[in-house]
């Protein structure tokens, strides 16, 4: 019987969703949102985990055969120590392409269309207009991580008339929805060709700061950024004084670095930086909820039968296996 510790929230019909996909087991719930409520404790009882917890309460746990979380994300249990060598890793790829890819959406929308210049205007009551806009239709998009999120993404991007190229770390056979593809080596010769450039890549070595003030010269004049991956990934004070100088039209932040934004940051005070505080793949959307639980009942099933389990994670790279 193996002792399995659930921290996400679930409703009764997610429990018994669980359950059946887990007979036999001793499950421990926490509360809803429950990492407050979950203890090291609770984390050291468990066999299977499914849900983020804190890294530090895990210290390469023994008993810990399979960690699965609800979150793209993983580097919190890529340090040395943290899991054990035979402990499983996977993430919830697959939940958050919906809600985030409809997030970078709505941002870019919003810079190109000034909606964020309407609104600050609307606050001083003052009625006029803030100038020309551009158009997703004919624009050129480079999507960096062509995954889940990246990939809905380009297809919503394709789908109103953008020309589609896309980056990625390996070769592949290119998607339907992209024009081009490009590895990640090639990305300072086409960026000055982007209108927009998506990041929904993770937080690694290689990602870190990896648009600094050399790379975002390079990006064509009045040019929109955007980033659901990693703040880490961008300069942010590069980031600031491109978009102060008119380098860029706008950006569209749903991570930032530091992270939370403190207090008088000046990228708070920018006018064509449109800062949400990194919510655009949590549980606001009910599917996204959905989806991660069915990722879970999936795995369950696939870990009892021996089977590979989905999403699993390479920790020499921190990505998910392909």
């Amino acid at each position: 019987m193996k002792k399995i510790l659930v921290t996400v929230p679930l409703e009764e019909r997610h429990v018994d969703m669980l359950k059946e996909a887990a007979p036999n087991c001793e499950f421990k719930f926490g509360d809803f949102m429950g990492k407050e409520n979950i203890t090291e404790e609770d984390v050291q009882w468990a066999e299977i985990i499914l849900g983020n917890v804190d890294a530090k309460h895990i210290k390469g746990s023994e008993k810990l055969l399979w960690l699965q979380t609800n979150s793209a994300g993983v580097e919190p249990y890529l340090g040395s120590g943290v899991l054990a060598n035979h402990t499983k890793l996977t993430n919830a790829t697959g939940a958050y392409g919906l809600a985030i890819s409809e997030h970078m959406l709505g941002m870019y929308l919003e810079v190109i269309k000034k909606l964020n210049l309407y609104r600050d205007a609307q606050l001083k009551e003052e009625w006029g207009t803030q100038g020309s806009v551009k158009s997703i239709y004919g624009a050129t998009v480079l999507v960096l991580g062509m995954g889940d999120i990246g990939g809905e993404f380009a297809m919503r991007c394709k789908a109103l008339g953008a020309y589609v190229i896309g980056v990625r770390r390996k070769d592949a056979q290119k998607p339907d929805y992209a024009d081009e593809v490009y590895l990640t080596e090639e990305l300072d010769n086409i960026l000055p060709r982007a209108d927009v450039v998506a990041i929904s890549l993770p937080g690694t070595k290689e990602t870190q700061n990896m648009f600094d003030s050399e790379r975002i010269s390079k990006m064509k004049d009045g040019a929109v950024i955007l980033n659901v991956g990693r703040g880490t990934i961008i300069d942010t004070e590069a980031l600031c004084d491109a978009l102060e100088s008119g380098k860029l039209l706008g950006a569209g932040l749903d991570v930032t670095n530091p992270e939370p934004l403190p207090k008088g940051h000046r990228l708070w005070q920018i006018p064509t930086a449109v800062v949400t505080p990194h919510i655009s793949g949590y549980y606001h959307l009910q599917e996204t909820h959905e989806r991660i639980v069915r990722i879970f009942a999936e795995n369950l099933k696939k870990f009892f039968k021996g089977e590979e389990l989905k999403n699993s994670i390479d920790f020499s790279t921190g990505y998910r296996k392909l």
